[in-house]
């Protein structure tokens, strides 16, 4: 599918589990590349997840954030929610469908990071004012990533262990600043 103005939403949490069972690390990089590569002008993308706080920042996640921001993503998060019970709890589904929902009608073609069921209705809506939709997410893995109903509402799925030669980190396994 060639691509108009794209705009890509990248669940975190989702992205980083399905990428895991696949045992790929993304570079985020060549995934923005590879998008900017098959719509042929540049693409907007946004990173959602939650974060508990680390007062040294060191850890993988406030780098990676980091290094997102530096690079050209827009970086949305909020705090987990610890419960008395030990339950950690960060959905970003809420902010992700807002974003989408405020911005589909400027884009040509919409992108989601994620198998969640749970974004159906969103595909539909977006759809409905105009843009395609494009999943990637998992059937390859243990139990698939991707929910059946988000798969049929989709006007693309991507498999991201198809991705996995454009997106996958180097051997070096670094991430290279955008020049």
């Amino acid at each position: 599918m060639k691509y108009g103005k794209t705009c890509i939403f990248i669940d975190g949490t989702n992205l980083y589990h399905t990428a895991k069972d696949l045992n790929m690390k993304v570079d985020f990089a060549r995934l923005k590349k590879y998008f900017e590569n098959k719509s042929h002008r540049s693409v907007r993308a946004l990173y959602y997840t939650a974060v508990k706080h680390d007062p040294h920042g060191k850890d993988f996640l406030t780098q990676l954030l980091d290094w997102l921001e530096y690079n050209g993503f827009t970086v949305v998060t909020k705090p987990v929610k610890v419960f008395s019970n030990g339950e950690i709890k960060g959905n970003m589904d809420i902010e992700i469908c807002v974003d989408v929902m405020n911005m589909c009608t400027h884009f040509d073609n919409i992108v989601l990071f994620t198998g969640d069921g749970d974004f159906t209705a969103l595909v539909r809506d977006v759809q409905r004012k105009g843009a395609t939709v494009t999943i990637c997410s998992s059937r390859s893995t243990n139990p698939q990533k991707v929910a059946d109903e988000l798969l049929r509402q989709a006007d693309e799925f991507i498999e991201l262990d198809k991705l996995r030669d454009r997106i996958e980190k180097q051997e070096n396994g670094e991430q290279k600043q955008n020049e």
